[in-house]
């Protein structure tokens, strides 16, 4: 038994590592854009262990996959400059002038603002928005006390600001995924962009989406167009 749980906790400190640690500065420009994962509200980088596991178990490497990390209780605005430090970081590191952007939840609205408010569009080849409260949601009135819930609240002026106008502009492109059994993002019909390839997922919690192989599969497929 005390083996079994040293082999487990080994297991889950190398996963964390995945996120965690940065790549080697690259020598040249990776095989692939690089992925930057933009986690949610109450979240950090270690969201993403069982997306970027899976990725790199679908041909990514480690310096094709990076997670940023912010204080999810603070302005949106605040964590989309800290987002543009991040990808510019990235694209010196693989030797890309573009990145890939996924999302989940409130990561929606800080990749948005982004790219929409912060000239970030040039270098954002692709935005998947999984689960996106990319136009808010009820479910933010609970946490109210924190201005990036106040911000998440739909009608809220910062999704006003950033959705006006063109809410997909340039040629990035850019793809959502929704399912009206999330429970978070509330209304469902609150994820998908105009412009967007937006899909529809019959029936997938909010959480669960991070490890749904049929949903990261048609990720990874949208990031190879």
């Amino acid at each position: 038994m005390r083996r079994v749980l040293g082999t487990l906790l080994a297991t889950a400190l190398a996963a964390v590592a995945l996120v965690l640690l940065p790549a080697a500065p690259a020598q040249a420009a990776t095989a692939r854009t690089p992925v930057v994962f933009v986690h949610g509200f109450a979240g950090d980088e270690t969201n993403w262990i069982p997306t970027i596991a899976w990725f790199r178990a679908n041909g990514y490497t480690a310096a094709e996959t990076w997670a940023y990390g912010y204080n999810w209780t603070v302005d949106n605005k605040v964590n989309a400059r800290g987002l543009a430090t991040y990808v510019d970081q990235v694209r010196a590191r693989t030797g890309h002038d573009r990145v890939d952007i996924v999302n989940h939840s409130m990561g929606g609205l800080v990749t948005g603002w982004y790219v929409n408010k912060l000239g970030g569009q040039p270098k954002v080849r692709h935005v998947a928005s999984i689960a996106g409260a990319n136009h808010g949601t009820t479910a933010a009135y609970a946490c109210i006390a924190f201005t990036s819930c106040q911000q998440m609240v739909p009608g809220s002026q910062f999704i006003r600001d950033y959705t006006a106008g063109d809410e997909t502009p340039g040629d990035t492109r850019y793809a959502t995924w929704y399912s009206p059994c999330d429970g978070v993002i509330l209304p469902y019909t609150s994820t998908p962009l105009a412009g967007a390839t937006n899909h529809f997922v019959l029936c997938q919690n909010h959480v669960a989406f991070l490890a749904d192989p049929f949903v990261l599969n048609a990720v990874r497929r949208f990031l190879a167009t």
